[in-house]
């Protein structure tokens, strides 16, 4: 009709069409990948997600799910952070999840990516009976995620959740809180074990600091936005390994394990420690550098 316009209107904008113009754009930015995510895809859609308030596992449908300008707009903005700033995406949505729990994280924690999760939804088998475990002690707990996951497998445990920063700890009692397990999982400042003296425990987990100097200097910008006491452990990386394998002899019950992770500094173990009967365990997601003890007394052998 006369005076009417002829021009035809775009399609709204999905939530599938964001997340997809998204991941062409972070894709684009050689950004690295490999805290929480691992593809420029999986980090679009924790945006998308995040922005939209969308619930964990929606039904499919949810991508005909119709953008409204505002969200596109804060879209834009953390993807901006993303790849201006190379804040990891956990950072930008403070959500991710470990052994099936949601965490909130952020900076005052390292971003939790343990292949520690699955041994953990397993209960640590073959290695212990799980319905022999009262203690468990997660060493350096940072958000929690390991404490709370060992106290969701073993709910007649009670778990100490340990950290050296107050800072960590802050944000391990917000978890602890959401979760509802204040009574069971206890938040404490520690320097390794020397708030500690005394207990014991079945199962001593740790990811501990374990980078070194050199290969620190080398990391990805992402790893900047991270708590440095978290990552780094002095000139080899050991200097946290070392102080565990020291004492937690003293701190496990018979029968007890001790569960480390030592990541890319696994062969530096193996060479400080040739004499120590480590089981490097294996995981079928992936990940590596996980020594485990067995009825082990703590003699490190040096």
């Amino acid at each position: 009709m006369p005076g009417l316009s002829h021009r035809r209107k775009r399609p709204p904008i999905t939530v599938g069409v964001a997340i997809h113009r998204l991941a062409r754009r972070l894709a684009a930015a050689d950004l690295y990948y490999g805290h929480g995510t691992d593809n420029p895809r999986d980090d679009a859609a924790a945006l998308v997600w995040h922005v939209m308030k969308l619930a964990p596992g929606a039904p499919r449908r949810v991508y005909e799910k119709r953008v409204p300008a505002a969200a596109l707009a804060r879209m834009e903005a953390l993807a901006e952070r993303r790849i201006g700033e190379r804040v990891p995406v956990v950072y930008l949505t403070q959500r991710c999840w470990f052994a099936g729990l949601q965490m909130f994280v952020d900076p005052r924690v390292l971003i939790p990516r343990s292949p520690l999760a699955e041994l953990i939804e397993a209960r640590f088998q073959p290695w212990i009976t799980p319905s022999r475990v009262r203690r468990v002690l997660d060493l350096g707990t940072g958000s929690g995620c390991i404490a709370l996951a060992c106290a969701k497998a073993f709910p007649k445990a009670r778990v100490d959740a340990t950290d050296i920063s107050p800072d960590a700890l802050a944000v391990a009692r917000i978890n602890i809180r959401h979760h509802r397990l204040g009574r069971r999982v206890r938040a404490l400042q520690s320097d390794h074990f020397a708030a500690l003296k005394g207990r014991s425990y079945d199962i001593i987990v740790s990811n501990p600091p374990y980078v070194g100097q050199r290969e620190l200097a080398g990391l990805p910008a992402e790893y900047a936005h991270e708590p440095r006491l978290a990552l780094e452990a002095g000139k080899d990386g050991l200097d946290s390994v070392r102080a565990i394998l020291a004492e937690a002899g003293r701190h496990l019950n018979p029968g007890g394990i001790l569960v480390v992770e030592v990541g890319n500094s696994e062969h530096a173990v193996r060479r400080q420690f040739p004499t120590l009967p480590f089981i490097w365990l294996q995981f079928e997601r992936g990940g590596g550098g996980v020594f485990l003890l067995q009825n082990w007394m703590g003699d490190v052998g040096q």
